[in-house]
């Protein structure tokens, strides 16, 4: 068996990625998803699909979930405490590395480094530093489907909420906009693609406009 690790998932491309690349690598026994949830609106933090859409995507994985619960508006004191207290539990099990999909932000990494070392654990970053314009487009090469379900309306339109990511989408984004959305420009949900066991079935709901943010909802597909 190899180092057992997290992988922090936000049921995005970037997360996706950062899985894919961690099980490429055959080094790594992959413990768990780690996912903040939001309490009130039972939806995963900042990207806002439902929770039943992220058990469904834990499903098509072949992997464990485990949800952090934030209370809305949580500050950064009551975060760190809440996930403190959950990778406490795995560090009981021999878990010492968190994998994270970020890219480029110094800032964000060092953030994760800081809170990880007080417990005695590290991160592993796959994407760090590749050119985001290539990976995207290894995404979607590697044969991985997402959809965008939350734009910030200050950098987006609202008519990118919803879109597939693919090819046209990319070239429809302003050259200011980063193509993995990295700085926050857009959100996504991964439904298909090589470390899927089967594609996560979902339809389209409404799109909700809440201050700066626009979200595209995601429901669970009706039972056949």
């Amino acid at each position: 068996m190899g180092e057992k690790v997290l992988v922090s998932w936000s049921g995005g491309k970037d997360s996706a990625t950062a899985l894919w690349e961690v099980q490429k690598a055959g080094i790594y026994e992959i413990t768990a998803l780690l996912t903040t949830v939001t309490e009130t609106y039972d939806r995963v933090s900042m990207h806002g699909v439902r929770r039943t859409l992220l058990a469904e995507q834990a499903r098509a994985l072949g992997l464990p979930l485990r949800e952090v619960f934030l209370p809305p508006n949580a500050d950064n004191v009551e975060y760190e405490a809440r996930m403190e207290d959950a990778l406490g539990a795995y560090w009981d099990l021999g878990v010492r590395a968190v994998v994270f999909g970020d890219i480029f932000l110094e800032d964000v990494r060092r953030y994760r480094e800081r809170n990880l070392a007080r417990i005695g654990m590290h991160g592993l970053f796959p994407l760090w530093k590749r050119d985001t314009r290539e990976l995207v487009h290894a995404f979607l090469a590697a044969g991985f489907r997402a959809l965008v379900v939350c734009v910030d309306l200050k950098v987006l339109d609202v008519s990118f909420a919803g879109r597939v990511i693919d090819e046209r989408f990319l070239n429809d984004l302003p050259s200011s906009v980063d193509p993995c959305g990295e700085n926050g420009e857009f959100h996504s949900f991964v439904f298909n693609g090589p470390i899927f066991q089967e594609p996560v079935p979902f339809v389209k709901g409404e799109v909700v406009i809440r201050e700066r943010f626009c979200f595209c909802d995601l429901l669970p597909a009706p039972a056949a």
